[in-house]
Parts: C-alpha cells; sequence; structure tokens
C-alpha cells in the first residue's frame, strides 16, 4: 500500500521535476550562456508574454531546441535572432528595433498625449470667451427689449 503511494506521488511529480533545458549538452561555457541569454530574450509565440525559457508550451520546447541545434550548428546570435523573426515575426522580440512599419506603436502615445494637452489648452482657452459671449447676448437681448417697448410705447 506504501509503496503505490510512492509510485503514485512520484508519477504526480513527474511533470515539475522533469526539465527539457537541463538535458541539453554543450561543447563550451560559452555556448551554454548563448544558449540561455537567447531563450530568456526569445518570446513564445503561443505564450502571452512569456520567454522561450518560461514557457511550457510544445512550440516553446521545440524553439528551445531549435536554438539548440543552430547554436551547435555554429550559427551566432543575430543569424538565430533573424531566423526566428522572419519565421514569427518582430513578435518574438522583447525589444524590437526601430523601423518604419512600426514607427506607429512607437509614437502614438507621444501624438496622443500632445493631441489630449491641445484639446484640454484649447477648450480652457475657449470657455472664458463663452462666457462673455452668453453676457454679451444677454444685454443685446435686453437692449432689443427695450427698443421693443420704446416702439410699441409710441
Amino acid at each position: 500500500m506504501i509503496r503505490r503511494f510512492i509510485v503514485l506521488a512520484a508519477l504526480v511529480m513527474l511533470p515539475f521535476v522533469s526539465n527539457s533545458q537541463s538535458l541539453v549538452q554543450f561543447d563550451s561555457e560559452l555556448d551554454r550562456t548563448r544558449y540561455y541569454a537567447l531563450i530568456q530574450e526569445l518570446r513564445c509565440p503561443k505564450c502571452q508574454n512569456q520567454n522561450l525559457a518560461d514557457s511550457d508550451s510544445v512550440i516553446a520546447e521545440d524553439l528551445r531546441n531549435q536554438v539548440y541545434v543552430m547554436i551547435k550548428d555554429g550559427r551566432s546570435d543575430q543569424e538565430i535572432v533573424q531566423f526566428m523573426v522572419e519565421r514569427y515575426g518582430e513578435f518574438v522580440l522583447y525589444r524590437p528595433a526601430f523601423s518604419l512599419s512600426n514607427s506607429v506603436l512607437w509614437g502614438a502615445p507621444a501624438a496622443l498625449i500632445l493631441i489630449v494637452l491641445f484639446v484640454a489648452v484649447s477648450r480652457r482657452k475657449a470657455a472664458p470667451q463663452a462666457a462673455t459671449a452668453k453676457v454679451d447676448d444677454l444685454q443685446l437681448q435686453q437692449r432689443l427689449d427695450e427698443i421693443d417697448s420704446e416702439k410699441g410705447a409710441e
């Protein structure tokens, strides 16, 4: 009975203990460092905001294996990143490069702040003029009423 419990507990804990990242073997410490730096820097295409190192998805595991194979093949970090960007788009980068295609994303917050400030300042300037216009309209209406009453009295 105790033996079955231990086997069952081991089977339940197996997914938490197993880690495919610990199974990779490298020829040098530099390759190991590059591998871990790349999987920390590249985002999982399936997950919302997880890098390849933190994601448990199947595609993240495949991409970790792809990075491992490319490092073993002697590819540079730039070549590996370029391969991932060509295949999955700039979404896989946590810090995409500034380009014309994504300039709207970089400039939109600043433009929105400027528009809000412009509208606020113009409304503030228009508010006293509107109050003055109402006073002027009221005085004009009173004057017209006086003229009408003078004509009616004649």
